[in-house]
């Protein structure tokens, strides 16, 4: 499991021109799956987002999670974070989980995120155009089994 996660002062994503998730100050998490990949994997990223000491305290150092300062968090599905570049111009996702299993494992990571704080979420497969405001830029990519 990889994600990459970025501070964020307000961002959203939009189906058809419709905003279905947005949020001001939080994180964006862009999420993809691999074969392999569990509920254990998903538990360790969790925990790991919401307490990621990546938001400024009274004297500016980045000393405080989510949690600390009440944000939100944008997450969305993202199989390409599992593209292989490493042959010819054209990245392969055969790495990237099959998407009915996929699907799953995002919904159960929302759903154990939402335990800490409020999420909102694209539609997994569905084409979305997703506006970051990226916040810093702080941007920090988490994987599983580090």
């Amino acid at each position: 499991m990889k994600v990459v996660v970025q501070r964020s002062k307000n961002s959203s994503v939009s189906i058809n021109n419709k905003i279905v998730g947005e949020i001001d100050k939080g994180l964006v998490v862009l999420v993809g799956f691999t074969d392999g990949d569990t509920i254990k994997d998903i538990d360790y990223i969790v925990r790991k987002i919401v307490n990621l000491r990546i938001f400024d305290d009274e004297n500016g150092v980045m000393n405080k999670s989510i949690l600390d300062v009440g944000g939100s968090i944008l997450s969305i599905s993202q199989f390409t974070l599992y593209a292989d570049t490493k042959k010819g111009n054209r990245p392969s996702y055969i790495k990237a989980m099959n998407g009915s299993d996929a699907t799953k494992l995002y919904d159960i990571f929302n759903e154990k995120l939402r335990e800490y704080v409020n999420v909102e979420t694209g539609v997994f497969g569905a084409d979305m155009l997703v506006s970051i405001s990226n916040d810093g830029p702080i941007t920090i990519i988490v994987e599983s089994g580090d």
